[in-house]
């Protein structure tokens, strides 16, 4: 069924469903119960601490977080077409206030990937979605000059977020810009993998994605980090081959053999429920 959570209050949200794969997931960033949190469950409680608080004669059980409605409906893996068919028909039937969108990066990292061709079908689908939810969030590539898989993509990533913006003027999207977010430029922002996040760059995020929204946040996500020790060549190399056979080479026997980390997995939280 449809959300019925909607409200009319100038930048009150009351439903938000998230859809995308490992990034929107929370992949890199574990919880006590082991299923992932990330920046859009994050992102969801900031937007459920500016609801209005209940009316106690009427609701006396009914918490402030009771009011907010979120789905998230992100999988692992998932490249642009599996979303579009998989997550936005479920995102269009529950119609919350507001969607978030990011799509596009396994398929960026594929060869042959035409950042071009990949545009207009992303623009299809915000199409589609702005026609049965209140407000659709954009959300742009990372920056991967620091990425030592993905660093020579930087141009085809570039590229994809032009259209991306451009999409997102055409359709009235807020954006949310991570190619500017300076900070998840440090290597303390990435989880071991050096492809997902850690918990402090997924809280950085979702600070971020609340400031695209016009909201005050308790933290600057562009603050500077701590300053830290300076790492030898020796020990940055040795980092590098542990990374290499821990993570790159599992990656690429993935690929080689047309597996996906999101085989059989689900999205973590299908349905509109309250927080």
């Amino acid at each position: 069924m449809a959300d019925d959570s909607r409200t009319q209050q100038q930048n009150t949200i009351g439903s938000y469903a998230a859809i995308g794969d490992s990034f929107t997931e929370g992949v890199g960033d574990p919880g006590p119960d082991g299923t992932f949190v990330g920046w859009a469950d994050r992102f969801a409680v900031l937007l459920a601490d500016r609801l209005p608080a209940p009316d106690a004669s009427t609701n006396p059980d009914e918490t402030r977080h009771g009011n907010f409605r979120y789905a998230n409906l992100a999988v692992r893996g998932r490249l642009l077409d599996q979303i579009v068919e998989e997550q936005i028909p479920r995102a269009k039937e529950l119609a919350p206030d507001l969607v978030s969108f990011c799509a596009g990066g396994n398929d960026i990292i594929r060869p042959g990937t035409d950042p071009d061709d990949l545009a207009e079908r992303y623009e299809k689908a915000v199409a589609e979605l702005t026609e049965a939810v209140g407000t659709v969030m954009i959300t742009t590539g990372f920056d991967t000059r620091g990425v030592p898989v993905l660093r020579h993509m930087r141009g085809k990533i570039a590229t994809y977020n032009v259209h991306l913006r451009a999409i997102a003027d055409r359709y009235r999207c807020p954006v949310l810009d991570l190619w500017s977010l300076r900070s998840v430029q440090d290597r303390r922002a990435w989880d071991a993998d050096r492809l997902h996040l850690s918990p402090e760059g997924h809280t950085r995020v979702a600070l971020r994605a609340a400031q695209v929204l016009g909201h005050d946040v308790p933290t600057d996500p562009d603050q500077p980090w701590p300053p830290q020790a300076q790492r030898s060549t020796f020990d940055e190399g040795r980092d590098n081959i542990q990374w290499a056979r821990e993570y790159l080479v599992p990656w690429i026997g993935r690929r080689l053999r047309g597996e996906s980390s999101g085989d059989h997995v689900e999205a973590k939280r299908p349905d509109l429920l309250p927080l």
